[in-house]
């Protein structure tokens, strides 16, 4: 996995400094210009997708936490620094999963607990991305660009959308972690962790179940990931090319279904530069100011995601000392 996770890296690397190479750097340079510091405005808006995303997960958190030791502040950091080692770091997209989990543990919240309601949001944000796509298509009114067919984008739309939908019926009527778990223990020999599959199964059941909370957690979920479109609008506008909502939507939307395909591709380098170009050609935006557009995003994902990191890194630090010196 880490082999691939790296040649991935690196392939999506060679092709992301490819499209800057290849493209009109003078149209690509003009357009930061007029950008200006004004595009630095971007950096607090991404606040309202971090606190959406923490409103989501706090929903599901809600009955595991009843005195309220997760305040917000709290679980949005958490978001932050999930986002900052899921873009910043080389981990399949699963790392701040599990960061998660650990960080929500600090306040005293279970791990099984955590661990279920991180899943069941992850699944929430899968639909929700996919949802955001099938928008996407249907604003897009399934034209077809660059050799991809009508038939072959609702087919990728619907799979997308199929899977997460299928692995919460799984996991609501079934045992998937009990049933991996004897899996494992075939392979390995190692029979330490029925215990704690069978309660996770059992956690991941209860949260399913709340669907008033399920509902309210996926349409926080939907705005967290639509509210990204502005930034694609906004940073557009100040480039000199204003688009309509629709198309910022379309690019948007779009892009974050190829990222979610790509998740293997650390950073999804090159493939949200590629995505955001090819679709730009459809809607009449030139390259250069479509790749603009991506490095905005770039820019952005590296001012919150590096602080994000460093504070995670100096938290856990602190907690270690602390352990330490109440060893000794």
């Amino acid at each position: 996995m880490k082999i691939a996770l790296y040649i991935s890296g690196l392939l999506g690397l060679a092709l992301l400094l490819g499209l800057v190479l290849r493209s009109d750097l003078h149209g690509l340079l003009h357009a930061v210009a007029l950008g200006g510091a004004t595009i630095f405005w971007l950096i607090p808006y991404r606040l309202l997708f971090f606190v959406l995303y923490a409103l989501g997960w706090d929903v599901l958190l809600r009955p595991y936490d009843p005195h309220r030791r997760l305040s917000l502040p709290y679980v949005t950091w958490i978001a932050i620094v999930r986002e900052g080692i899921d873009r910043l770091l080389p981990v399949a997209s699963v790392g701040g999963a599990v960061a998660g989990v650990r960080l929500a543990g600090w306040r005293g919240i279970g791990i099984a607990a955590a661990c279920a309601t991180v899943i069941v949001e992850v699944l929430l944000t899968l639909t929700a991305v996919w949802i955001f796509a099938d928008i996407g298509l249907a604003l897009l009114r399934f034209r077809s660009f660059s050799g991809v067919t009508r038939g072959g984008l609702v087919l990728v739309a619907l799979g997308g959308l199929l899977l997460p939908l299928l692995l919460a019926v799984a996991m609501r009527y079934g045992a998937v972690f009990s049933r991996l778990e004897r899996v494992l223990s075939h392979l390995t020999g190692l029979r330490t962790l029925a215990r704690g599959a069978d309660t996770l199964d059992t956690e991941v059941r209860a949260t399913l179940r709340r669907k008033g909370r399920i509902l309210a957690s996926g349409l926080l979920q939907l705005a967290a990931v639509a509210s990204a479109a502005f930034e694609v609008w906004f940073a557009l506008r100040l480039f000199g090319h204003p688009v309509s909502v629709r198309a910022a939507l379309i690019m948007e939307s779009l892009m974050q279904a190829a990222r979610h395909l790509a998740f293997l591709v650390p950073a999804a380098l090159g493939v949200q530069e590629i995505t955001l170009i090819v679709l730009g050609g459809t809607l009449g935006v030139p390259s250069d100011l479509a790749l603009a557009v991506s490095l905005v995003k770039r820019l952005r994902e590296i001012l919150w995601g590096v602080p994000a990191l460093i504070s995670w890194q100096w938290s856990e630090g602190r907690r270690l000392r602390g352990s330490t010196a109440k060893a000794s």
